[in-house]
């Protein structure tokens, strides 16, 4: 039995669905659940990529965990809170460091193509939202379409190809629409 390839939206979590913590012109997950707030237009954007026919996974860095500085129940909570909130099928987390050398930690696509062979995703017709250079590098990597959510970190700017956008809800209107 050939079974049809699913297409999906991939997402990083802080700024794209989360409000980020920005401190000296770089962006820090929010600390406490109190502190997680889903940024406007993210619940209509992923209503309406689900309905859409998407698979609609989160891809997260949460490298906090693994050097002390967060509780691993704080991400399970924050998580619970985005799978009550968001018809969310998949939720990957990496907990590494850079220098631990993982292949799921963005910019690798380790996530990415987990989730492909999880979901029979076709990567070619999926795509990839983020708001810094590791996520768009690892959407670009996995043969994604990448839009990039730009807030003029202070950090180093993606490679192109990459669509510009405002928002999670101007992406998702552009995925659905055709318009990139």
């Amino acid at each position: 039995m050939n079974l049809k390839p699913n297409k999906a939206v991939f997402l990083d979590r802080d700024g794209v669905i989360n409000e980020g913590v920005i401190r000296g012109g770089k962006p820090y997950p929010p600390q406490t659940v109190a502190e997680f707030k889903l940024l406007p237009g993210v619940s209509e954007a992923v209503m309406a990529l689900k309905k859409a026919g998407y698979k609609i996974i989160v891809t997260t860095n949460q490298p906090d965990v693994s050097q002390g500085k967060q509780k691993m129940e704080v991400i399970e909570a924050m998580h619970g809170l985005l799978k009550k909130w968001l018809p969310l099928d998949a939720i990957k987390v990496c907990f590494h460091v850079d220098s631990d050398n993982c292949e799921c930690r963005k910019p690798k696509a380790g996530m990415i193509f987990e989730a492909s062979k999880e979901f029979n995703i076709d990567l070619k017709k999926s795509f990839m939202i983020g708001d810094r250079w590791r996520d768009v590098e690892a959407g670009q990597t996995a043969g994604c379409t990448c839009f990039f959510l730009e807030y003029d970190y202070k950090e180093k700017k993606p490679a192109q190809p990459y669509i510009k956008v405002q928002s999670l809800l101007e992406a998702g209107q552009k995925i659905i629409s055709g318009t990139f």
